[in-house]
């Protein structure tokens, strides 16, 4: 029982400021979680600058690189669903370094064919981002092992300096993808060389990735002796219905989202306004670097007016701005848009991650995350290949218009669906701004 005890972090009353609260009552364990994420992240912004650049000098049209963003994203999917639902049982430590090779190897692969048929094959067995945000296993069972690393009253505050970390990772990694493109062109490298550079970078980020998953210790595996007998393929038992339905929303939000990717987006700016990689990994810094800070303040804004409002209410806004963005006559207009939108875009995520690890049963976690995962993954899989197909018929602006009345769509079914599901520190009351 002592030895329990231990395991467990330190419940503490936070009193004036819960995000340094969470930050402070974070095990060691939640602090290699926090580098896990800044390192994946800052590989996914690294290549979803150049990601769609390096397909077009490897000489595939714009519907093949559609094409080959779909089968990522689709393939990501996949995984995501076998390794996430087993992943409380096979070992979340066992998943994690799974996920690590794939996305080594698919990284390789890419690196070295111009073959589409291959780059394909690659996309959906690899670990590739295409968009500068999550993808494979990774977070899904991070997601799981997070809530045992910090007090359950804290929990939102430590989804929110999760996403905080991993959006000034894409934003540097966004920064420094652009920058070492344009420096290695500046020197006389071709476009293909400094682009596949770029991709070796990614694979070698996920070597790095691996050795500190080595360091994890036991405590982020699931509970054993808490652990109920999953019933069906998904792991799932009480909250099943719940889940299912909240991975179906999110379906529809995410192939809003995947109409608009960053990799699309840079491609839209550099054919609409010739932007170069090194102003691209810049306009991307800036943007995440916003979206990174509106996660601790999607956490404040939820402690007074709950979990599912704070996703919906800010969304919207930010969807709004999102139809705006091709309407914009100049760069610096289009720019000031996109940074408006950031300030909002992302203060979504840490308040639905902490909502439905609260809402499902702790043994859930793990499997819930990653059905939910798997389902936003699905749901922009073939959004790619549908934008590119527009880009290539002049129709350019008409994925922002899609992607932003898909997702205001999906937040007023989302709050419609999920008003009457509270997690527990709301149905008791307990919700205060400090």
């Amino acid at each position: 029982m002592w030895a329990r005890t231990l395991d467990r972090p330190m419940r503490r009353k936070v009193t004036r400021s819960p995000e340094i609260g969470a930050l402070r009552a974070l095990t060691p364990d939640g602090r290699r979680l926090f580098l896990t994420r800044a390192i994946r992240l800052f590989a996914y912004g690294l290549l979803a600058v150049i990601l769609a650049l390096y397909l077009v000098e490897r000489s595939l049209s714009a519907e093949q690189i559609g094409l080959v963003l779909s089968a990522t994203l689709a393939g990501d999917a996949a995984i995501t669903l076998l390794l996430t639902t087993r992943a409380d049982r096979f070992g979340r430590r066992r998943t994690l370094l799974i996920g690590c090779g794939l996305m080594v190897s698919g990284a390789v692969v890419f690196a070295l064919t111009d073959n589409l048929a291959i780059l394909i094959v690659a996309a959906i067995l690899g670990v590739i981002s295409p968009s500068g945000s999550e993808v494979g296993p990774f977070q899904a069972v991070e997601h799981a092992a997070l809530p045992e690393t910090a007090p359950d009253e804290l929990r939102t505050q430590v989804f929110a300096w999760y996403n905080l970390v991993g959006s000034l990772a894409t934003a540097i990694g966004s920064f420094v993808g652009g920058t070492i493109a344009q420096i290695m062109l500046a020197t006389g490298a071709t476009p293909l060389e400094s682009y596949r550079a770029i991709v070796l970078a990614y694979a070698a980020c996920g070597g790095v990735l691996a050795l500190v998953f080595l360091s994890l210790t036991e405590r982020v595996e699931a509970s054993r002796t808490n652990t109920r007998p999953a019933t069906g393929w998904l792991g799932l038992h009480r909250s099943r219905n719940v889940v299912l339905r909240f991975a179906g929303l999110s379906m529809v939000d995410s192939f809003g989202g995947g109409l608009v990717l960053q990799s699309l987006m840079a491609y839209w700016l550099h054919l609409q306004f010739g932007v170069a990689p090194a102003a691209l990994g810049a306009i991307f810094f800036g943007t995440n670097l916003l979206a990174a800070f509106s996660a601790l303040l999607a956490a404040r804004i939820a402690a007074w007016i709950g979990l599912l409002e704070t996703m919906v209410y800010t969304h919207i806004p930010s969807n709004v701005l999102l139809i705006l963005v091709p309407l914009m006559p100049t760069l610096p207009l289009a720019i000031v848009v996109l940074l408006l939108r950031a300030t909002l875009s992302q203060m979504d995520v840490p308040t639905r991650q902490s909502y439905l690890v609260a809402v499902v049963d702790p043994d859930e976690r793990a499997a819930a995350s990653g059905v939910t995962t798997m389902g936003r993954t699905m749901g922009s899989a073939a959004a790619p290949a549908l934008s590119g197909l527009l880009f290539a018929v002049g129709l350019v602006a008409v994925p922002f218009y899609a992607a932003g009345a898909i997702k205001i769509a999906y937040d007023l079914e989302m709050l419609r669906a999920f008003r009457g599901l509270r997690p527990p520190e709301e149905r008791i009351g307990s919700r205060c701004a400090d």
